[in-house]
């Protein structure tokens, strides 16, 4: 698997822009926090020259342009409101929204809506049963996750006019979608990404996209529908605002093998945090139910009544439960350090790996035991 280090997300940008002159879909796989969206404002700035754009973009920054007058005074007609200034919008006025929208909404929803272009905003509606009739209510505020997928058809349907060369969106060189739909079951996930996957192929092959996402089911359905893709997995460089891109070769590269590959390289290179306990024992859960085991212990220890075992399982327990946060990273104790390289080393020799995502690894030659186990084991639990 190769790797590729960049100095900053511009300098990743530019080589994805480059990628595409000869390529038509990137996929990219990332942690949250890793810098997903940064790097898709990065991919779209470099395509501005003055008031020209070249890149369609669904990020974070999209749900922005939205925002709910809830009627406060009259707590009545709820409506989202449409920024106006934005060319994401280019052809509302024209292109019949509503009815673009709608079937790609009826396939994850049971509310409808009606845009109002006068005054650039959005109703909804819901039929409800009352007895033996059915009632329309109107103005309803749809929930956060109805919202975002109304947003996501919104998207789609401009995604579907620019594959259809609307005069409204013949700017659009480049798509770029970053982690569409957060937080969606197993079902969703694949029938959005299928449903994605296909709207690409179907369009125009003179349009380049890129999508990123920390979902990896959704990730792997892509992968599977668009076999032409190149893969990727974005992870942190070793210096400040690097990063390092691999290839994830003609199989997706699955999450739990993605997780290993980063908790192994910041065990080599020491930047250890104490979110890496969390990602240890995930990895670890899922290892024990694969194999059948009540719960991950049985991954570290080799025998019941093992003491280093038991010690390990009690100490991951007790450092994967803190408040530990992605975005303000607490760098590991030094025994802390040791404890995790322990559980980390003997897990992969005991479930191997490919060799190759796993570099130069002589696990315990680097490794002395611990004589003050109990003292550390008192001092997490504090």
């Amino acid at each position: 698997m190769s790797a590729t280090t960049f100095p900053s997300l511009t300098a990743l940008a530019k080589h994805f822009r480059d990628e595409l002159e000869n390529k038509k879909y990137i996929l990219l796989y990332a942690y949250n926090g890793t810098g997903k969206t940064r790097l898709s404002t990065e991919f779209k700035s470099l395509g501005k020259n003055g008031d020209q754009r070249d890149t369609l973009y669904f990020n974070a920054f999209t749900e922005d342009l939205f925002s709910w007058n809830n009627d406060l005074e009259n707590d009545r007609e709820r409506v989202l409101k449409i920024n106006s200034a934005s060319r994401f919008f280019a052809g509302l006025d024209e292109m019949e929204m509503d009815n673009r929208i709608r079937p790609l909404l009826n396939r994850y929803a049971d509310f409808d809506f009606r845009i109002d272009t006068a005054n650039w905003q959005v109703s909804f509606s819901r039929e409800i049963q009352e007895g033996d009739t059915t009632k329309v209510v109107d103005h309803i505020k749809v929930s956060r996750g109805e919202e975002n997928i109304f947003i996501w058809c919104f998207f789609l349907a401009i995604v579907q006019l620019a594959l259809d060369d609307a005069e409204a969106y013949r700017w659009v060189k480049y798509i770029y979608i970053d982690d569409p739909i957060s937080s969606l079951d197993e079902h969703n996930a694949i029938a959005v990404a299928n449903h994605l996957a296909q709207m690409l192929k179907r369009g125009s092959s003179s349009l380049k996209t890129v999508i990123s996402t920390h979902h990896t089911l959704f990730f792997n359905v892509l992968c599977n529908d668009l076999k032409k893709a190149n893969r990727y997995f974005l992870s942190k460089g070793h210096l400040p605002e690097s990063y390092v891109l691999r290839e994830t070769g003609d199989t997706p590269f699955f999450h739990h093998v993605a997780t290993l590959a980063e908790l192994y390289e910041a065990a080599q290179n020491g930047r250890l945090y104490t979110y890496h306990f969390n990602m240890l024992r995930a990895v670890l859960e899922k290892t024990a139910s694969f194999h059948g085991y009540e719960g991950f212990a049985e991954c570290i220890r080799r025998e019941k009544d093992d003491p280093d075992g038991i010690l390990h399982a009690r100490l991951l327990n007790i450092l994967s439960h803190g408040n530990y946060s992605l975005y303000e990273p607490r760098e590991m104790l030094e025994e802390n350090k040791h404890y995790f390289r322990t559980i980390l080393y003997d897990f992969l020799n005991r479930y191997p790996f490919n060799p190759a995502l796993f570099p130069e690894k002589d696990p315990y030659s680097a490794l002395s035991p611990m004589n003050d186990s109990a003292q550390v084991l008192e001092t997490v639990s504090n």
